[in-house]
């Protein structure tokens, strides 16, 4: 089987993260982002994934390759412009095989594509659509479900009185190519949801009710849950995996002579100075120094990030190359952009985003 991977959008709500970083290559508990969608594709015997890129492709390209090292063959489609999501199917069509799974690149989910692939073949299914249960449907459209599966209708913006189902469009969908016949030219800026997926009601479309964890990470609050879920082991993945091996705390020669507490994961030429403190679901990337007295609770801190002595952080993201000074308190989901530089004695909070190359003086923001 193949899969079409749709991951060109710019990450808009992940900035100042994105601002520097590819969205499918932001990292996430050690890898970039997209390794985990493709590592569950290889789970399901899926081993020829075409990855639609727009904003910074060659960037995404330097990081994942042709593919190999995570045991599938990787290409690569550049969109001129975003064309929605089902002008992206449109563009790939010359690639794509009669049958094939499409996918939305933001999301972090370990479901079961094999049952889902095999109710497609058992009902003919022309498109099935992965549908996910949440507990507050109000905020999402919906999808009304006949008793065989067969999909009657897309709600969108529910009322009180609509709600009589709590499944959502869970962006995995398998697709039989002849979908595509109907469709507008390539290059046309068209919704697979909105514009194509209506047209198949009574026409062989189908919903998949799936289970498991499934989760949209597009912005730094789920990003974080997101992290928290991987080294919890509530998501399977590979890095859960062998968290789970190790006693939730992977330390990888690393200079600790401070405490680290589990769930953990600190990277490769860290130091964490005596009487400092790491843990409680927190990731340190590749060499980031953490100095004495400082705390980093439940956040994230990227490659080569320096934190000052006595200083705290707390639900967080910090980006690629950050110092921080002395005695900062950084804490109720922060994110802080790559080179930034943050003098002693600052209190950044309630969600501030610092962009990358920002140069904070000494006691400049007290909240």
């Amino acid at each position: 089987m193949q899969a079409l991977i749709l991951a060109g959008g710019e990450g808009t709500r992940l900035r100042p993260l994105t601002s520097t970083i590819p969205k499918p290559v932001v990292p996430l508990v050690g890898r970039p982002f997209i390794a985990y969608m493709l590592q569950w594709l290889r789970r399901h015997g899926i081993e020829d994934v075409i990855l639609g890129c727009g904003f910074m492709a060659d960037a995404v390209r330097g990081v994942l390759g042709d593919g190999s090292e995570l045991g599938i063959r990787l290409r690569y489609l550049e969109e001129p412009r975003p064309l929605g999501t089902g002008g992206a199917l449109k563009f790939a069509e010359d690639l794509l095989d009669e049958r094939f799974f499409m996918l939305n690149g933001d999301v972090l989910t370990d479901t079961d594509l094999t049952a889902q692939l095999e109710q497609h073949e058992r009902t003919g299914a022309r498109a099935t659509l992965a549908l996910y249960p949440v507990e507050d449907p109000s905020a999402y459209g919906l999808v009304r479900c006949d008793a065989d599966r067969s999909v009657r209708e897309f709600i969108e913006k529910p009322g009180l009185e609509e709600l009589d189902t709590n499944l959502i469009n869970a962006g995995a969908y398998i697709l039989e190519r002849d979908v595509l016949a109907g469709m507008p030219p390539a290059g046309t800026n068209v919704s697979i949801e909105r514009e194509l997926f209506p047209t198949l009601v009574g026409r062989g479309l189908y919903g998949y009710e799936a289970n498991g964890y499934w989760m949209d990470i597009g912005t730094p609050e789920r990003y974080l849950q997101a992290t928290y879920d991987i080294l919890e082991g509530k998501v399977s993945t590979e890095v859960g995996r062998e968290l789970g091996g190790r006693g939730l705390a992977l330390v990888d020669a690393s200079a600790v002579e401070g405490r680290v507490v589990a769930p953990v994961m600190v990277a490769a030429g860290c130091s964490v100075a005596p009487r400092a403190m790491v843990g409680d679901r927190s990731v340190l990337g590749e060499g980031v120094t953490i100095s004495e007295r400082a705390r980093v609770e439940a956040s994230v801190l990227l490659e080569r990030v320096t934190v000052g002595a006595g200083t705290t952080i707390t639900g967080s993201i910090v980006g690629r190359g950050v110092t921080i000074g002395d005695g900062c308190h950084i804490t109720g989901g922060v994110v802080v952009g790559e080179g930034v530089t943050i003098g002693s004695g600052n209190t950044l909070a309630a969600g501030a985003r610092i962009f990358p190359g920002v140069e904070l003086p000494d006691g400049a923001i007290r909240f």
